[in-house]
């Protein structure tokens, strides 16, 4: 095996496996649990999950022991079990590679996974440099005596455990080569404040066979650590971000970067210097399938279209049945204006609660007679019980003759049945989408309603733009573009903004084309990425009104406003001041955006029609 491992050292590039938590986790494993443990209690699981990686082209896949050191293992009273847990995930490992040989006669190779050790060392905590080195030397003495063919240490925190890791590989295992990886922060430098520079430099130093960057953000800031070690070390570099930073939905942590972007990383990752390659946190087999054909591309089209392939898209769908949409203007009327920097108006109907809406028609036929362009229909919201916003969107263009853009959240459906609702929709000839992840059913008058959430409107975006290319969620030919114009949303008064700013930049990476609900307090923080953008304005119909606001839905109201409200005198002066309010507010953002969205306070569509400034009339 020895002139096989120096292959990996010496070679072209090569294809790691992606995340074991995230895969344990998604087969029904309490996070909670220790996922070391299961080596020994659920070895069907572990091996499971090694075979899927070997089947999406891993040629080296790590054992199931990130955790299996002593400080980590004493949090669940298993101290004792190190030995054990090492020797069960190297024979699980070793056992899922020869069975592959032996089948389909591919070679892989067995690395054991070393993780940091989840403590702080001395100075700044109360482990010893001595006492960290010999942790990893039982945890390595176990993996070679195990069968591993070579040593992974990931993701850790500060470059003083880095080097221990490497000085006991090389006291207890030193026929076996050692790569160490750390992790960073968002400035690209380690958790200890060393930069990735002198990280690399250390650890070559030291003695370590390759070094790199693992877990941290996501591929943006893995790659850049990538560039910045390659100026400082000969060593292989390898790469193994995240997928992305989760989101957590219902107490789940959900990655949302796709396969088609750590492909694209792949091919970037390598050319700036990469040797290994593969996934983290959050990544799945269909991540480190689409990594190995980037891989493949590159072999097969050499240097010079590598070069170009590198500089592709970060958001890009691969497939032989992949077909582009007609231009954004030519989708709907919506799209048109958009592309157009037209200034756009449009109006949020609410569905009823009951299943007549011959009120919700009628008021889309008095904004149409006014001069709105679009309707708005949301999604039960709040998580309310509501008729379909799908059928109230097909009546209203049907009997009206004015344009719909269908809010569509991920909240009751699964990705099988967002697929099928936006097939529908297509067919039906709803052309405007605005993706959004929705209100928690804890949020209604049914609270104990189940949600789904497999995916939020981050991955909702992703799901619709690939349907405009022509291919479904397992990039099968769907027989052309479904042409939706694709719109995102933002709530710009919640206390993380720049979490908020950060989704919205995931959003239009995944392929959002104009964007609703935002005011200028947020314009300027989304320069970098910006598309066209529609403002978003609820007129106010008492204080009452602005207290819920704030207290139930979280948001930044000044206290000007609360002020103004308070000051009216009676129902008519507050509702009058409210419009009044709204009208400010869009005078202040008109010159700065592409057009507004007006709420029709509990279906006041006069309300609507005078934020607007259009003709007065009644509904």
């Amino acid at each position: 095996m020895t002139v096989g491992i120096d292959r990996l050292f010496s070679g072209g590039a090569v294809l790691l496996d992606g995340a074991m938590g995230t895969m344990l986790y998604s087969s029904g494993v309490f996070i909670n649990r220790c996922y070391d443990e299961l080596n020994v209690s659920q070895p069907e699981t572990v091996r499971s999950v090694h075979q899927q990686y070997l089947q999406a082209g891993a040629e080296v896949i790590e054992t199931n022991t990130f955790g299996a050191n002593a400080f980590r293992l004493e949090h669940y009273g298993l101290r004792d079990k190190v030995r054990a847990f090492n020797l069960a995930g190297a024979a699980l490992a070793r056992q899922t590679v020869e069975a592959m040989l032996e089948k389909q006669g591919s070679e892989a190779f067995v690395a054991g996974a070393v993780g940091s050790l989840g403590v702080r060392l001395a100075p700044a905590g109360k482990v010893t440099l001595a006492e960290a080195k010999g942790a990893f030397a039982e945890q390595i003495a176990a993996l070679a005596e195990g069968g591993v063919d070579l040593l992974i240490g990931e993701t850790m925190m500060s470059i003083a455990e880095a080097e221990q890791a490497v000085l006991a590989a090389r006291e207890v295992a030193p026929g076996l080569k050692i790569a160490v990886m750390m992790t960073v922060n968002e400035d690209g430098n380690c958790l200890d404040g060393t930069s990735p520079e002198e990280a690399a430099q250390r650890l070559t130093a030291i003695g370590a066979d390759a070094v790199g960057c693992n877990c941290s953000s996501g591929p943006a800031i893995v790659l850049s650590v990538i560039e910045r070690m390659r100026k400082v070390t000969k060593l292989p570099l390898a790469a193994m971000p995240n997928a992305g930073l989760p989101t957590s939905i219902e107490g789940r942590n959900i990655y949302l970067t796709t396969p088609e972007y750590m492909a694209s990383f792949t091919r970037k990752a390598v050319r700036a210097g990469a040797k290994w390659v593969g996934g983290c946190c959050g990544t799945t087999p269909a991540h480190i399938r689409a990594m190995r054909g980037a891989l493949r591309a590159l072999d097969a089209q050499g240097s010079a279209e590598a070069t170009a392939e590198a500089a592709a898209p970060a958001v890009e769908l691969v497939s032989e049945h992949r077909v582009e949409p007609k231009p954004l203007r030519d989708r709907s009327k919506i799209g048109q204006m958009v592309a157009d920097d037209e200034f756009v108006t449009m109006v949020e109907i609410v569905p009823p609660k009951g299943f007549d809406c011959a009120k919700e028609v009628n008021g889309a036929r008095f904004l149409k007679e006014r001069g709105v362009h679009a309707i708005n229909i949301p999604d039960s919201p709040r998580a309310s019980a509501r008729m379909s916003n799908q059928t109230l969107c097909v009546q209203v263009q049907q009997q009206v003759g004015i344009e719909t853009i269908l809010h569509y959240t991920c909240r009751d459906r699964n990705v099988l049945s967002i697929q099928s609702d936006l097939l529908g929709a297509a067919s039906i000839g709803l052309k405007n989408i605005l993706c959004l992840t929705g209100d928690p059913p804890k949020m209604g008058n049914y609270p104990n309603a189940t949600a789904v959430f497999d995916v939020d409107a981050i991955g909702l975006t992703n799901i619709v733009q690939g349907l405009n290319h022509g291919l479904d969620i397992g990039k099968n030919p769907i027989g052309g573009s479904t042409g939706f114009t694709i719109s995102v949303a933002a709530n710009p008064g919640v206390s993380d903004i720049d979490n908020e700013v950060r989704r919205f930049e995931y959003k239009v990476a995944a392929g959002a084309e104009f964007y609703l609900r935002l005011l200028e307090q947020f314009l300027r923080r989304i320069e970098g990425f910006r598309i066209p953008v529609i403002a978003g304005i609820w007129p106010l119909t008492s204080l009452r009104n602005a207290e819920f606001m704030r207290n139930d839905l979280k948001l930044s109201v000044p206290e000007e406003i609360f002020r103004r409200m308070g000051a009216a005198n009676g129902k008519e002066a507050a509702f009058a001041e409210g419009l009044k309010i709204a009208q400010e507010m869009l005078a202040s953002v008109r010159d700065e955006v592409q057009g507004v969205q007006v709420s029709a306070p509990f279906n006041k569509f006069t309300a609507a029609t005078e934020v607007l400034g259009l003709n007065e009339g009644t509904a």
